[in-house]
């Protein structure tokens, strides 16, 4: 396809534009997508304050995408134009220690879409055809954007492994912290208790199903966590911020025995003092959890699909193309919504 393109770009820290680009080819055993919605993500403001790595500018910006297939490149199969799909970001060599082991997020050669090459906040991306998931008939493409977010958490859940009737805390009230809301339900706790400072994220996790939710900085934590469960605290904890105090407070409240996932993305500079014997006489599990990939995106694809996880009670704004870098930036500051995802095509 020949022609030009707009994309939202990262030329430097703090320096987001959206720039008119060639519509890329696709190479060999890859499909070009016409990106039909893109999603921002907390991500996506690290990478363009520089807290993250993002080692080839100009880079086009975004990593949760869902699409249109518009052409095929050589060898490029079982797909078809005109299929409707989503993108697994990760892609790795399939052949090292880590990939063959199921565990390609850490490939030495690891790259992603929209953090080390070309993303989704553009008209159009080049993608391998292996990372391809082609969508269900009638599945809504505009609800798929949010299948790469969910596959983030359905890994989180994994790894820390909900049994039916433990309580859960969950620190944050953001779009991933909603989405373990809803999982956390579905995996069987007997409580799901939020802990979010905005009124109106509190409400929207009650409407997704949490139990309890409370404004840390309006009510002792400590007291009310321990009324919730009979003075001994939350089973699993779940870190949805990516700040140094939340991150403190999840391993201060999390029961004797208890379960903590680290989800929450901290600047990559930040550090964490803690007292190892906290640690050694709670018998504390920690898991860590950076991303979806592999069978959580059929899963994450199925959820939805089945209605049991619903992207529309969390999505509260949809933009423009042109509104996306304001958009990134306004992360930081503006709580006024919750998730933000941007309308490329129809």
């Amino acid at each position: 396809m020949q022609g030009t393109m707009q994309a939202v770009r990262l030329h430097a820290p703090g320096d987001i534009r959206l720039d008119t680009i060639d519509i890329p080819t696709p190479g060999q055993s890859e499909v070009l997508v016409k990106v039909v919605r893109s999603g921002i993500c907390g991500t996506d403001l690290h990478i363009a304050k520089g807290n993250f790595p993002a080692p080839n500018l100009p880079l086009t910006l975004g990593h949760e995408f869902s699409g249109v297939i518009v052409e095929m490149g050589a060898g490029a199969s079982p797909m078809n134009v005109g299929d409707s799909v989503v993108v697994d970001i990760n892609i790795a060599c399939g052949r090292c220690f880590f990939c063959r082991r199921g565990q390609k997020l850490f490939c030495p050669t690891v790259t992603q879409l929209g953090v080390h090459r070309a993303g989704g906040l553009a008209e159009y991306i080049a993608v391998p055809a292996e990372n391809v998931y082609v969508l269900p008939e009638g599945f809504d493409v505009d609800a798929a954007a949010y299948v790469e977010p969910l596959a983030c958490a359905v890994h989180g859940q994994d790894r820390i492994g909900i049994t039916f009737g433990d309580r859960v805390l969950i620190i944050g009230g953001g779009p991933m912290g909603l989405a373990h809301v809803a999982l956390s339900k579905l995996a069987g706790a007997s409580a799901v208790i939020v802990s979010e400072p905005d009124a109106t994220r509190r409400a929207l996790a009650t409407r997704i199903g949490a139990d309890h939710v409370v404004d840390p900085f309006a009510t002792n934590l400590d007291e009310y966590l321990a009324s919730l469960t009979d003075g001994v605290g939350p089973d699993v904890v779940i870190e949805a911020v990516g700040s140094i105090p939340t991150y403190e407070t999840a391993i201060r409240v999390a029961r004797r025995g208890g379960k903590l996932l680290a989800y929450g993305a901290a600047p990559q500079s930040a550090e964490l003092t803690i007292r190892p014997f906290d640690i050694y006489a709670k018998e504390l599990t920690i898991v860590g959890s950076y991303a979806g990939t592999y069978d959580t995106w059929p899963r994450a694809i199925t959820l939805i699909a089945t209605g049991r996880f619903d992207p529309s009670l969390i999505v509260d704004s949809v933009r423009s193309l042109d509104e996306a870098a304001e958009a990134i930036r306004a992360l930081e500051h503006d709580r006024s919504t919750v998730k933000v995802q941007i309308q490329v095509s129809r």
